[in-house]
């Protein structure tokens, strides 16, 4: 799913609404920049979302959350049971929460009922927890709370390598361009078949990535914090 960012104050436009249960919904146009982009993932696939029970709440209690300081980095889309589905991003960090009661939109400020259960599934969102209120405190992605992920710049292998499959490029092309003509020119044809071998991984990775395995990213990424 994906929406833009509603505007500051009580004056909120209509959250789109979610038309497809592919895992998310692009409302904004594709040639946006990924940073600029505000992706919404269903809840089955983004373990760390929380569920929430968002009531109308005084300005002045110091407990209630003013959207208004939040608007900068907040995202709505309306599900097709009217519910809300919120993301805050700065479009390298993403905070995700359910109002499974309740709502954001239109109002000044709310009180939030965090809603953890059992022990395996609260403990993932002990973290995007922790983000939300840092967030909500200094009004910034704290980056100790967001550890850099060592599988990152092997995702952008995978995606180059997806992006040269679709455009017709052979695997020693894909190599050359990944590792080098010279480590190309050298090891493509010699006695180990580590280099070919290596590309052939990624072709097939690319592939299931772009077969729906994408949608198993943010569970692993869970299951190594």
């Amino acid at each position: 799913m994906s929406a833009r960012a509603p505007r500051r104050g009580p004056r909120y436009p209509r959250p789109p609404r979610i038309r497809s249960s592919g895992g998310c919904t692009f409302a904004e146009h594709p040639d946006r920049a990924a940073p600029s982009a505000r992706i919404i993932w269903h809840a089955d696939l983004d373990p760390g979302t929380i569920g929430v029970a968002a009531v109308p709440a005084d300005p002045a209690d110091p407990d209630s959350l003013r959207l208004e300081h939040l608007a900068p980095w907040l995202a709505i889309a309306l599900g097709p049971d009217g519910r809300e589905h919120v993301v805050l991003s700065d479009g390298w960090r993403h905070i995700r929460l359910d109002i499974e009661e309740g709502r954001l939109t239109g109002e000044e400020a709310v009180l939030l009922h965090y809603r953890l259960r059992g022990l395996a599934s609260a403990e993932t969102r002990l973290l995007p927890l922790r983000r939300l209120l840092s967030l909500c405190r200094h009004r910034r992605f704290a980056r100790s709370l967001f550890p850099r992920d060592p599988q990152i710049g092997h995702g952008i292998e995978v995606l180059r390598v997806h992006d040269a499959l679709r455009d017709g490029a052979s695997q020693r092309e894909i190599a050359t361009v990944l590792f080098g003509a010279d480590r190309v020119d050298h090891d493509w044809n010699g006695s180990s078949d580590s280099l070919r071998s290596r590309v052939r991984r990624m072709v097939r990775e690319a592939r299931s990535m772009a077969l729906g395995g994408y949608r198993q990213l943010m569970r692993s990424g869970a299951s190594r914090r």
